[in-house]
């Protein structure tokens, strides 16, 4: 399927999976919701935490795309939404459209799914992808800079490479600096507060074979254990791992 084909069945209520492996080729985007009122403020902490929050568009007025995607409808063109109130997740949706007000404002956030095709045709292969599942995400010790009353811990997700294409996953992602670049830790999850690495606070549990280093990524579920954190009144994030697929080849973020 093309990203347009893809996003046409997700509207229709055809597809509610994560995209990983979906598309591939095409960068995929975390979306963030927010009143106005703290829109700007969002907007500066994610600017001062840019590796963990790369935002590439932001739909002020509206809900359709113009840069990432022809016209998308952000109300429908997600796979899974979650609704947080106060802070607390309250329900996950396939449309938004009875939550829209214009007084939201949307971010559509770099994600690691946009690297995936550039480490499998290196020699990489992914086993979440393999296997049709989530990635695996958590929630971490690292801390984000503080802006506008915005603050928290960056969630990662891992991937297990083969010890001796390590250094081959930092080059391959490096290159995708909008898409969170390289990782941030490899092995001793426990270093960066993962208590245990086979109970990952967001997505699927994925195996680390023998002969494996688990490697972690800056993630785009920052935003929602943030706003979690600060208990906002109101937001709407897409769930994790799944995705807005865009019409943009990841070719085209690559630097």
């Amino acid at each position: 399927m093309t990203p347009k084909e893809l996003r046409a069945k997700i509207a229709k209520g055809e597809f509610a999976r994560p995209t990983a492996g979906e598309c591939p080729g095409y960068i995929q985007m975390n979306m963030v919701a927010l009143p106005r009122q703290y829109a700007e403020g969002f907007e500066a902490f994610a600017k001062a935490n840019s590796k963990a929050i790369p935002v590439l568009e932001i739909l002020k007025e509206g809900h359709h795309t113009e840069i990432l995607a022809d016209r998308a409808d952000l109300l429908t063109e997600i796979p899974k939404y979650n609704i947080l109130r106060e802070g607390v997740l309250v329900e996950t949706v396939t449309d938004i459209t009875p939550y829209y007000t214009p007084d939201l404002v949307f971010f559509l956030i770099g994600c690691s799914f946009s690297f995936e095709t550039a480490l499998i045709e290196n020699g990489m292969p992914l086993r979440h992808v393999d296997m049709q599942k989530n990635v695996a995400m958590y929630n971490t010790n690292v801390r984000l800079t503080p802006v506008a009353g915005f603050e928290g811990e960056m969630v990662v997700s891992m991937r297990p490479i083969k010890r001796e294409k390590v250094a081959d996953a930092y080059e391959v992602t490096g290159h995708f600096p909008q898409m969170h670049g390289s990782p941030i830790h490899s092995g001793t999850p426990e270093t960066i507060g993962i208590g245990d690495i086979d109970r990952p606070d967001y997505g699927d549990p994925i195996e680390i074979k023998e002969g494996e280093v688990p490697l972690f990524w800056p993630c785009g579920v920052t935003p929602q254990n943030v706003i979690t954190k600060m208990k906002l009144p109101f937001a709407i994030t897409h769930a994790p791992g799944h995705m807005f697929v865009t019409d943009r080849k990841d070719s085209e973020y690559y630097e």
